[in-house]
């Protein structure tokens, strides 16, 4: 059988920056999915947002399409078993927030000492408090005005109405979001439940960035990583930032032997 590492991209077979394209990517995404993830975050009136949007009074939102909401979530389980966590460095508008913000922050935690071992547990237990409200609670709907005009003025009284829970989430979505100030990509690395759900079955997607037996250890994927991590690590997305980064060009893009 042929070697699957021969076969893989490395990068000096890639002929691109890899983060060139990744941030065009992220660009198309955010025109499908931005005014969507935004709703979702301001005027959704569900406590857990973007998986009840056929039931939505919001007319506007572009959730209620149904080619938008079926597309997506058809497509992100076919998205992680081919590549993984790749949709949070490739796709998701909210990352690109975080990303963008993180570009800012003083402490990028680009080291080993930064991703501490208990990294994945505060998007696993935002996943499981997402699972509870929505099965246990029933996902309960906030009282969200429907119709008032324009959109910040929207989000405005959508604040003033909602109840207690709503915007508990919210701002703790907020915050953790305008915590990627100081410590980049804090939301995506420690706390999004989409992130969480897909790092627990990254390691069986077909494709993979990889290390191979050329590393020698020296963290320059790392350092480059927005996410603070080396290939197939915890918070690892596929972004393949490294690819461009390898020193010794140890880091292989495809299928890993």
């Amino acid at each position: 059988m042929p070697d699957a590492a021969a076969n893989a991209l490395p990068r000096s077979r890639a002929g691109f920056s890899s983060k060139a394209w990744r941030r065009a990517s992220q660009a198309l995404w955010l025109l499908l999915l931005g005014q969507w993830s935004f709703y979702g975050i301001f005027r959704c009136p569900f406590v857990v947002p973007f998986v009840s949007c056929q039931n939505c009074p919001v007319l506007t939102c572009h959730g209620r399409l149904f080619s938008v909401f079926w597309g997506f979530w058809a497509l992100l389980p076919l998205s992680a078993l081919l590549f993984g966590r790749a949709f949070c460095g490739w796709a998701c508008p909210g990352g690109l927030v975080n990303q963008l913000l993180g570009m800012a922050a003083p402490l990028k935690a680009r080291a080993a000492r930064f991703t501490p071992w208990f990294a994945p547990a505060g998007g696993l237990i935002a996943l499981a408090v997402c699972g509870y409200v929505w099965f246990s609670m029933g996902q309960p709907r906030a009282n969200v005005p429907i119709r008032t005009g324009e959109f910040f003025q929207a989000v405005a009284l959508t604040f003033e109405h909602a109840d207690r829970l709503w915007i508990v989430r919210t701002a703790v979505v907020l915050g953790l979001t305008a915590l990627g100030l100081g410590l980049a990509n804090a939301w995506c690395r420690y706390a999004c439940p989409m992130g969480a759900a897909l790092e627990s079955v990254k390691r069986a997607s077909l494709f993979k960035v990889f290390m191979t037996p050329d590393c020698n250890g020296c963290d320059a994927c790392r350092r480059v990583c927005e996410m603070g991590a080396r290939p197939a690590e915890t918070n690892c997305t596929n972004c393949a930032d490294c690819l461009d980064a390898c020193p010794k060009d140890a880091i292989r893009l495809g299928r890993k032997p």
